[in-house]
């Protein structure tokens, strides 16, 4: 006699309804026939009537989205902050009082110009996120026909994108509000050599004014009226705190071969984060206000980034078809199986 078992893969088993029937032979013997039948409740659903459109088109006005609408958007606003950068557009200067010391120092220059802070925020943490995605990388049916550095970076250029789109906000924030405020540095009177600052008497306040130095450039006439806040503070403390997060919830656990190598990537990353902002005041290139309004600035940006766009680096960056996956605190993918449908036949 043999039995056959049929093992289905659903995550909920049907009800099944057995009939028996006896049946009598010219022996006399009774035989009875087990048969067994299963029944699913599907629900009832109206069918679309529209087909789906192919995955080239949706791809196409994907593209067009972009190029259309959010290639111009993004344009225009970095025209808007490099034209006001650059003084094209008005902004507001703010006024000063005579002899004021704080307004007296000397221009030194930058410790940290503002090309190394543009060249550290924009490529370091890709190249870190990259490096990082490529020692986390696992190969599936997805990538394993695929080199291995280009899926890696294909999965740190997600990231990377949530990274730059919060940067650009910070920026554009902090530009707009230079362009308001209109604050004096601590080297204007050095940098602007404003025509009134000869004239007035004592701590005279004085609104209205025309700088006449001939020592530097125009631009840094303009720039010696924005000092609130600091763009350095803001965007070095957005950038260290962003990558040593980063490292923090892909790149750390105590099972690693090297315990030591992010934690001390991270210290590089807060060193870069506390140094950059105290540089301004050393360099008397903004108040004290400046900074920490800069600071508080770069914290909600790097907060706003990691935890609304990033998730806080918790979903898996693959899924594989093969497996379900999930995973843990420190992102380490533990696999559940699926049982393969299919007919067993078992002979007693």
């Amino acid at each position: 006699m043999v039995r056959t078992y049929k093992v289905v893969s659903c995550f909920k088993m049907p009800k099944r309804q057995t009939k028996v029937v006896p049946t009598s032979s010219a022996d006399g013997v009774f035989t009875i026939e087990v048969s067994s039948t299963s029944t699913l409740d599907v629900a009832a659903t109206v069918p679309d009537q529209r087909p789906p459109a192919p995955p080239e088109m949706q791809a196409r006005h994907g593209y067009l989205w972009h190029l259309l609408i959010d290639l111009p958007i993004l344009i225009l606003v970095a025209a808007v902050c490099i034209l006001l950068e650059v003084g094209a557009l008005p902004s507001r200067r703010g006024g000063f009082k005579c002899n004021d010391p704080d307004l007296s120092y000397p221009h030194t220059g930058d410790t940290f110009s503002i090309s190394v802070v543009a060249v550290i925020t924009v490529i370091v943490p890709f190249i870190v996120m990259w490096g990082m995605e490529t020692i986390l990388h696992r190969d599936d049916e997805y990538t394993m026909k695929k080199n291995k550095l280009l899926a890696s970076a294909k999965t740190a250029s997600l990231m990377y994108r949530d990274y730059i789109y919060g940067s650009v906000v910070n920026l554009t924030i902090l530009e707009v509000v230079k362009c308001v405020v209109g604050s004096p540095r601590p080297t204007f009177f050095d940098l602007c050599e404003p025509d009134k600052a000869k004239t007035c008497n004592n701590s005279e306040y004085i609104s209205s004014y025309t700088c006449t130095s001939t020592k530097y450039s125009r631009y840094l006439q303009i720039d010696s009226s924005r000092s609130f806040p600091s763009a350095h503070a803001s965007l070095s403390i957005y950038c260290g705190l962003f990558v040593a997060w980063y490292l923090q919830r892909r790149g750390f656990s105590w099972h690693n071969r090297s315990v030591l190598v992010v934690p001390l990537l991270q210290i590089l990353c807060i060193i870069y984060a506390a140094v950059c902002p105290l540089t301004r005041l050393t360099d008397h290139r903004h108040h004290w206000w400046d900074v920490l309004a800069g600071a508080v600035m770069g914290f909600l940006s790097v907060l706003y980034t990691v935890v609304v766009l990033c998730k806080n680096f918790s979903q898996p960056s693959v899924v594989s078809t093969s497996d379900i996956s999930s995973s843990d605190g420190n992102n380490h993918p533990s696999v559940r199986r699926l049982l393969a449908s299919g007919s067993r036949v078992v002979v007693p």
